[in-house]
């Protein structure tokens, strides 16, 4: 059982699984309007409430800003690799990240792959944060409806990709094609690399190629998820 916490990523948990919600816990004589909404849904659904201080849910919430409301939730599901790929729309669009350590990165990258439309998100077992409340908060409810599936070993699920029939393109700052010159209307998985070094050498020699975001400015490279955000962005764009 997980603590969730923040207005946006209960709202869309109620919505996506309230089932998994054992209760529902509000600050006592909180006014707030899209809190009275989220407490009529959860009412909708069968959902137990009960009403706090909020010294109680600061507690709860491990002092993380908790916007007045948490709940206790069943772990999110997450799926295999294999059924992701066998449901993929197509032509297919797969993020793999090889080691995001930030649960703030790691959520922002969940909101953007769930609204670029990405079939799902491949995320390791290890070195690499789960979908820990920070997650789910940071992705403002895209990890309740975001496919995502825990991978054992980045380099060789991007050779089943490739088996697969998709074309691999990791992003990488040092590469010197910019993103916008290669197809990515073709079924595509989309490599991230972590925040400080980047793309592991292996995975880097995985890919089929590697795509760079240009920097015009003084700063070497983009925060992880917004290259995210700009990547999935230009798949949409091609595909548009």
């Amino acid at each position: 059982m997980s603590v969730l916490y923040g207005i946006n990523a209960i709202n869309e948990a109620l919505k996506a699984h309230a089932e998994k919600i054992e209760r529902l816990c509000v600050e006592r004589g909180q006014k707030n309007p899209r809190l009275q909404e989220i407490i009529e849904l959860a009412k909708q659904n069968h959902v137990r409430i009960s009403f706090e201080e909020r010294s109680w849910l600061d507690r709860k919430s491990g002092g993380e800003r908790h916007q007045g409301i948490l709940c206790y939730i069943a772990e999110f599901a997450t799926f295999e690799a294999e059924d992701i790929v066998a449901q993929a729309k197509s032509p297919g669009l797969i993020v793999v990240l090889d080691g995001i350590e930030d649960p703030h990165n790691l959520g922002a990258i969940l909101r953007s792959a769930e609204a670029a439309g990405a079939d799902g998100v491949f995320v390791p077992q290890h070195r690499s944060t789960g979908l820990t409340a920070s997650v789910v908060k940071a992705s403002a409810g895209a990890a309740s409806h975001a496919r995502v599936a825990r991978i054992k070993n980045v380099a060789q699920i991007l050779e089943f990709l490739k088996k697969s029939g998709y074309w691999v393109a990791g992003l990488d700052a040092a590469s010197g094609l910019p993103i916008w010159k290669a197809d990515l209307t073709v079924p595509t998985a989309l490599v991230m690399g972590n925040e400080g070094s980047g793309l592991h050498r292996l995975v880097k020699e995985k890919c089929d190629f590697l795509v760079s975001l240009p920097i015009r400015g003084n700063v070497g490279s983009y925060n992880v998820s917004v290259a995210a955000g700009i990547a999935l962005y230009e798949v949409l764009r091609q595909r548009s």
